[in-house]
């Protein structure tokens, strides 16, 4: 008997819950940190980025319009996913070259789980009611900003992916992200986890390929609320803000920090890209 060819993975793109490769047909070869050829990704071209962003925008009123409890329920699935592939996720992580692969991936699913579990607590906590001189209630409520573009960081290629990814859907975003370029297969297989989950199709959309080619059409699409730049190279910024300024993009980046360390999650990671809507309302009404 002849040996048996393993089937070769060939990484895909994932667009509204769904995996299509590169319209333009492109694909690159990935490389472990070693040099050994990994797998093909897909390159994702500009009308991908568009499908992306359509999908999203699809999304999101049904996402938004959740309870935070469905949410926070939802989200904690998608850990529960992402422990019985540890053995994938860890060995991804070592091909890329992360000195500690299981602290890598042991990290990203207890962030994952700490972001789920603020879904339900971020109004209470970091929303208020106001004092005011005059017959009336006056509230200030946070609100999910929209359609969130994500520029993954190119190192810690799922504990990056994670801390950037877990706040701007936990308060109803939705989101088109860039993976790192350099090391894709996490954040594919955890577009394989999130679409065997219960995120509705179209809140976490992923598109692989060539950052400095993506990254000008996220930050200058006029349906793109808000852009999380942690990922987008240094030399990159200052035109990505630029473009971003069109539409009055909220750009936010991470701080620059350990992403090991407990200071690298926090609730007011989740706001940066909420908008806080305040409400009168007379008394006795």
């Amino acid at each position: 008997m002849s040996a048996r060819v393993p089937v070769k993975r060939t990484a895909k793109l994932f667009i509204g819950g769904a995996f299509p490769r590169s319209e333009s047909g492109r694909s690159y070869e990935v490389f472990a940190d070693d040099g050994k050829p990994l797998a093909y990704a897909a390159q994702a071209s500009r009308k991908d980025l568009r499908d992306a962003v359509l999908a999203a925008r699809g999304a999101f009123p049904t996402w938004s319009g959740m309870t935070a409890y469905n949410r926070g329920q939802i989200l904690y699935r998608v850990a529960e996913l992402m422990e019985g592939r540890r053995s994938q996720f860890r060995d991804e992580l070592a091909d890329a070259g992360a000195a500690d692969p299981d602290r890598g991936v042991d990290a990203a699913i207890d962030r994952w789980v700490w972001y789920a579990g603020w879904a339900d607590k971020i109004a209470q906590t970091l929303g208020t009611s106001n004092p005011v001189a005059g017959p009336y209630f006056n509230f200030t409520i946070p609100e999910p900003t929209g359609v969130v573009g994500i520029v993954a960081p190119i190192d810690q290629s799922l504990l990056g992916l994670v801390s950037r990814l877990a706040p701007a859907i936990v308060g109803g975003n939705t989101t088109v992200v860039l993976a790192s370029e350099r090391s894709p297969l996490p954040a594919v297989s955890l577009a394989e986890v999130l679409a065997t989950s219960d995120v509705p199709g179209g809140v976490v959309n992923i598109l692989t390929g060539v950052t400095a080619e993506l990254v000008p059409w996220l930050a200058s699409h006029m349906d793109v609320n808000a852009i999380d730049v942690t990922g987008v190279p240094d030399e990159l910024v200052a035109d990505t803000e630029r473009a971003a300024a069109d539409n009055v993009k909220r750009v936010h980046r991470a701080p620059d920090a350990d992403p090991f360390v407990p200071q690298a999650q926090s609730p007011y990671e989740i706001t940066a890209l909420m908008e806080f809507k305040t409400v009168w309302h007379p008394m006795g009404a």
